[in-house]
């Protein structure tokens, strides 16, 4: 599982951190329903610089390395990440659960039509708008980020992926190994899935810049930056 502590190296900020993005921009006002009910102009302005700023990131080490890993494990891997960058898939990782969505998905702010691919900048109005259900005469339903904000649910089918796939390493009875990197260790549900790895006997690792709030959940804390520890960790170092 992954947080945003893999991607400050690759120059994004994380969310909680000094410099973070919720420094200098109330969480409520663009990272909630109500607050793209309030300002949708202001969330759309925020979520395209943030698009902007993914867009020119890049893969570093870290995610390079876990792609690797995947590749050589094949389907006996599943990587978790808070994360909406991207940067896994462009990494090359293939087997990836977004938990909190991803900056490149739109959705309706009404209907329930699946998000789609979407790499616009919307930065003033007039403001996307669905073109599923909204018809001529009826309030427009405005497009917003296919990102999961706060007051919201996470999907269920993708937190039941990753619960799936903790049951079969139990089942099969093979070695699991839960490791987590770059991650503040207090957002739920993601928090709770190392308590059910270990439950389940898996060894649990946490790579880390500093030592996190749930430090005690693992077996083993390694501290430093991604891009140094975790190829280390893999086996990977100077590949």
């Amino acid at each position: 599982m992954t947080g945003a502590g893999i991607s400050a190296e690759s120059g994004l900020p994380t969310f909680r951190g000094k410099d973070g993005l919720w420094e200098d921009q109330p969480v409520q006002e663009v990272a909630t329903p109500r607050g793209f009910a309030r300002d949708p102009a202001l969330v759309w302005r925020f979520y395209s610089a943030r698009r902007a700023a993914a867009d020119s990131a890049r893969p570093n080490a870290a995610h390079l390395a876990l792609a690797e890993l995947e590749r050589s494990m094949g389907d006996r891997f599943l990587l978790a990440t808070q994360n909406v960058d991207g940067l896994h898939q462009a990494a090359g990782s293939e087997r990836v659960i977004e938990l909190h969505g991803s900056l490149w998905r739109t959705r309706c702010s009404r209907c329930q039509r699946p998000s789609f691919e979407d790499r616009r900048y919307p930065v003033a109005p007039p403001l996307p708008v669905c073109d599923v259900c909204t018809e001529p005469g009826v309030d427009a339903a405005l497009l917003r980020p296919a990102i999961v904000w706060f007051e919201e649910m996470l999907d269920p089918d993708d937190q039941g992926e990753v619960v799936r796939f903790l049951r079969r390493a139990d089942a099969e009875r093979a070695p699991l190994l839960f490791l987590a990197i770059g991650t503040s260790g207090i957002v739920y549900p993601a928090a709770a899935y190392v308590r059910y790895a270990k439950e389940l006997g898996a060894g649990t690792w946490l790579a880390n810049l500093e030592r996190p709030e749930n430090d005690w959940a693992f077996d083993h804390v390694v501290e430093g930056p991604a891009t140094a520890v975790v190829p280390a960790m893999l086996g990977l170092a100077g590949s």
